[in-house]
């Protein structure tokens, strides 16, 4: 009798605990149902169908099927194109070269060049129609002394840049460059190129094997009278040698480079104390332009992911390099446009491998701005059309080659601050 109540007790909870289980199985078999037929239908969703059955009734969806989805958004470049005295003309030649509505530009003749020289550009600048209309083209009035090899040349890039941040903070990349440097694509094919990357990736070439320069740049002091002195002069020399850092790893590259918005404001505003730290202990070292920011990016583990390794540039050096490199001609032509480069340096003012570059890399002809899908007006590029709109060229698959090869090492953490 016991065995009979016991038993009766426990059928009812059973009974719910199956009802339960069968729902649960019922409806995970149908989910799976209804994944495979999406699965499939995905699949088959590739192929055109032509053929439909008679009657067969389509929601507006089906018979306006959405756009696909936008590329990515185009980037914008941040530039400061600098020079120092005979160079007014060089720069100005660049400037047009390298200009797209969409950038900004802060120029720069140093205290060198003649007031004369740096009015004369002042002037050019004011009264291009383009530029006024625009007007993202900054000429710096109130030049600074760089001394070439000192810490002033740091200092210069870093005003450009806090210049650059408070006029317009939308853009993604900073990019240096001299009046001896030129563009081997357009700035459509560079827009193009870049837009696909990550925005937070720094084109800085660096290495921390400082062979000779261990002797010659890091243990030597430098006094640099461009930091005091209204005329130019050469840095001088300290008797007195130093030991190398144990608080930070040194580092040291090209002075060119294409840095990523955080990361400017990271040196400019320097929300830790490494930036600050680095600009001083640079102040006294030789060719400092090499190795700040390199050593900058690389002693801050959240920067030091970011860094691709190279300058974006073709530059010819000797073996080993000396303090300047070759000067490009015709004959470096080739082997400019198989680097599948940016930019290249250093030119002579008004050779005739940048007429060559004008004609055959960027299509520029008597003068003018380099043509983009931004050019409009009855004269090329005399108007501003849509900025949004890009005409790449050949180019932007020789540079889109290189970014491909650049980004997935970046990526793979590869040849990083090492």
């Amino acid at each position: 009798m016991v065995f009979v109540i016991m038993e009766k007790k426990w059928i009812f909870p059973f009974v719910i605990s199956s009802l339960v289980c069968i729902f649960f199985l019922v409806s995970s078999f149908n989910m799976g149902i209804v994944s495979s037929v999406y699965n499939i239908n995905s699949i088959f969703s590739i192929f055109p169908m032509n053929q439909r059955k008679p009657g067969y009734v389509e929601s507006e969806a089906e018979l306006n099927p959405p756009p696909p989805p936008a590329g990515p958004p185009i980037p914008r470049f941040a530039y400061l194109i600098s020079g120092s005295k005979g160079d007014h003309e060089k720069l100005w030649r660049t400037l047009h070269a390298l200009y797209h509505p969409r950038n900004q530009y802060v120029v720069h003749l140093d205290l060198e060049s003649p007031a004369e020289e740096r009015l004369t550009l002042n002037s050019w600048i004011r009264n291009q129609t383009v530029f006024s209309k625009i007007g993202n083209v900054f000429m710096v009035t109130k030049a600074n002394m760089v001394t070439y090899r000192g810490p002033t040349m740091v200092a210069n890039t870093l005003h450009a840049a806090a210049i650059l941040l408070k006029r317009n903070k939308d853009w993604d990349w900073f990019i240096n460059l001299s009046a001896s440097d030129y563009p081997l694509v357009t700035q459509d094919d560079l827009l193009y190129a870049f837009s696909p990357l990550n925005r937070n990736l720094n084109f800085i070439e660096h290495t921390s094997e400082l062979d000779w320069k261990r002797e010659k740049r890091a243990m030597p002091l430098i006094i640099d009278p461009g930091l005091y002195m209204s005329t130019k002069s050469e840095v001088y020399w300290a008797t007195q040698r130093r030991k190398l850092p144990t608080a930070f790893k040194l580092y040291t590259g090209s002075a060119w480079t294409i840095m990523s918005r955080p990361f400017i404001e990271y040196i400019i505003m320097g929300w830790e104390n490494l930036p600050r730290i680095l600009l001083m202990y640079y102040t006294n070292f030789i060719s400092s332009p090499e190795g700040y920011f390199q050593t900058a990016v690389c002693n801050n583990p959240e920067f030091a992911k970011t860094v691709v390794n190279h300058d974006m540039h073709y530059i010819k050096w000797d073996n080993p390099p000396k303090q300047h490199p070759h000067v490009l001609s015709l004959n470096d032509l080739g082997r400019m446009i198989r680097s599948n480069a940016a930019f290249a340096r250093k030119f002579e003012q008004n050779d005739r491998v940048l007429d060559k570059i004008d004609v055959d890399l960027l299509g520029r002809v008597n003068v003018s701005f380099t043509p983009g899908g931004w050019c409009s007006g009855k004269l090329q590029c005399s108007e501003v059309g849509d900025i949004d709109k890009l005409k790449p060229t050949p180019g932007a698959r020789r540079l889109r080659r290189l970014l491909d090869r650049l980004a997935m090492k970046a990526y793979l953490g590869q040849d990083q601050c090492r």
